[in-house]
């Protein structure tokens, strides 16, 4: 079971390079896959640090697009006057944070399912940035953030160094503090915490406020990307964090598995994707064959027990 994800990963690897030959194993499309990662990594490793408490988050799709609403308004634009550059991302980030404070606190102190304070704000965070440009997206026309796509190091896209700076800062948070440890044991066994005189409240809305971070973030680098500030650059996000979490092993009842695994998981998802687009599935039911494939990896992949599904 330990393993059973980077086999999963492996054999992928091995069955589309037999079947693409040169044109999936090949430098430019290895790039291509550590692009095509970047934002979809950004995205489940907040959520990991949520499903490993047992609990889940709906509001992706409207956080990451109020984000990018928000940093297309803040830095120079085409419609706004502002032009706060780096300020207007740290006010983007700022505000999903904010976003996820707030549903760790109504979740905690109201006692609601976490899937269903973030699905309201889901729709709740979209409404946001619709108003915030009022229903006409920008189009980011600073010269520092439009190069931004094209930069590269050692070949590899600078958005793509970002995914990995936030992948090392889970890592870290994850291993090596004592919030880290928190997050294991909230989704274990909530008592334990508590018998040592530490808030679990305080843990869960850490965990939430955390992956509004890592939303904010994806969010930004989506608008830097597409080059304009809109709410569609959040569509299609939830459904690949979630499977990726998943598919990389942890468990949706929480306290097992963590940020490497998610990793793993999101290459699962994006070799998946990059092969069959290779292979040249029809794009009608390219879904339909990626959601089976995943199915099977679940089933390879997820321990099951009579834990509850999530908090």
């Amino acid at each position: 079971m330990r393993f059973a994800p980077m086999i999963v990963l492996a054999v992928m690897t091995l069955v589309f390079s037999v079947l693409c030959g040169r044109n999936f194993a090949s430098l430019n499309n290895f790039i291509a896959i550590l692009n095509q990662l970047a934002i979809p990594m950004v995205v489940a490793l907040g959520l990991t640090f949520v499903i490993m408490i047992g609990g889940i988050d709906l509001s992706i799709n409207g956080t990451v697009g109020m984000a990018a609403s928000v940093v297309g308004v803040f830095v120079m634009n085409n419609r706004y006057p502002f032009d706060l550059g780096i300020g207007g991302v740290l006010i983007a980030v700022a505000a999903s944070a904010l976003i996820g404070f707030i549903i760790g606190l109504i979740h905690v102190y109201l006692r609601i399912p976490s899937f269903m304070v973030s699905f309201a704000f889901m729709h709740i965070c979209r409404g946001i940035g619709f108003i915030i440009y009022d229903g006409r997206p920008t189009t980011i026309t600073d010269t520092f953030f439009v190069s931004m796509p094209k930069l590269t190091f050692l070949g590899v896209p600078f958005i793509t160094w970002t995914a990995v700076a936030v992948l090392l800062a889970c890592i870290f948070i994850q291993e090596s503090t004592a919030f880290g440890r928190h997050i294991y044991a909230v989704g274990t066994d909530e008592s334990i915490l508590r018998s040592v005189g530490v808030s679990v409240n305080k843990v869960k809305i850490k965990v939430f406020t955390l992956a509004g971070i890592c939303f904010g973030i994806a969010g930004v680098l989506g608008a830097i990307r597409l080059g304009q500030g809109q709410v569609m650059v959040g569509d299609g996000l939830m459904f690949p964090a979630q499977a990726a979490v998943v598919v990389g092993g942890t468990a949706l009842s929480g306290g097992k598995g963590g940020v490497k695994h998610t990793l793993v998981g999101v290459l699962i998802m994006t070799v998946l994707a990059n092969g069959l687009l290779i292979v040249g599935v029809n794009p009608y039911i390219r879904t339909g064959v990626e959601g089976i494939i995943i199915l099977v990896a679940v089933a390879l992949t997820v321990a099951r027990g009579p834990k509850a599904i999530s908090k």
